[in-house]
């Protein structure tokens, strides 16, 4: 399992995944070699799966953003999250109580290619209903 220095580690890397080796070996008070290793364990156990790149909202500003909030029928949320991972446009799934049983935040080029996504991601057996919005804006906290 992940001890404080990979959280510290996993913490550094979420804010900058480019941060040199040398700069968070400074900030966590360890030698270089030894944030490599952690982060090569880290990669290899499949704690960290990969890298990203953050853009600013402008940058990309013509795609639709959006959440689906979905309802499962019984006992089918492993098979509708497998059926969800076979879709580009789904970019995460997360798992929620409440009224809703996922999560799915959407990313799509056009509102056409949007209307196509609902209307597959609808079809997936075990999804008993769904209800999406489209996000206009982000306000950074």
């Amino acid at each position: 399992m992940l001890d404080d220095l990979d959280r510290r580690l996993i913490a550094l890397l979420r804010a900058d995944s480019r941060t040199p080796a040398a700069t968070l070996a400074k900030s966590l008070k360890v030698s270089r070699g030894t944030v490599q290793n952690r982060v090569d364990r880290l990669l290899n156990r499949g704690f960290i799966q990969g890298f990203t790149v953050k853009t600013r909202p402008d940058v990309e500003a013509h795609r639709v953003s959006a959440i689906m909030s979905i309802a499962i029928e019984g006992e089918r949320s492993a098979a509708v999250v497998a059926s969800l991972r076979g879709f580009p446009e789904v970019a995460a799934v997360h798992t929620t109580n409440g009224r809703w049983d996922l999560i799915a935040e959407l990313e799509v080029e056009t509102l056409a290619a949007f209307s196509a996504t609902l209307d597959n991601v609808r079809q997936i057996a075990g999804i008993a209903a769904t209800e999406t919005s489209i996000l206009l804006a982000t306000q950074k906290m």
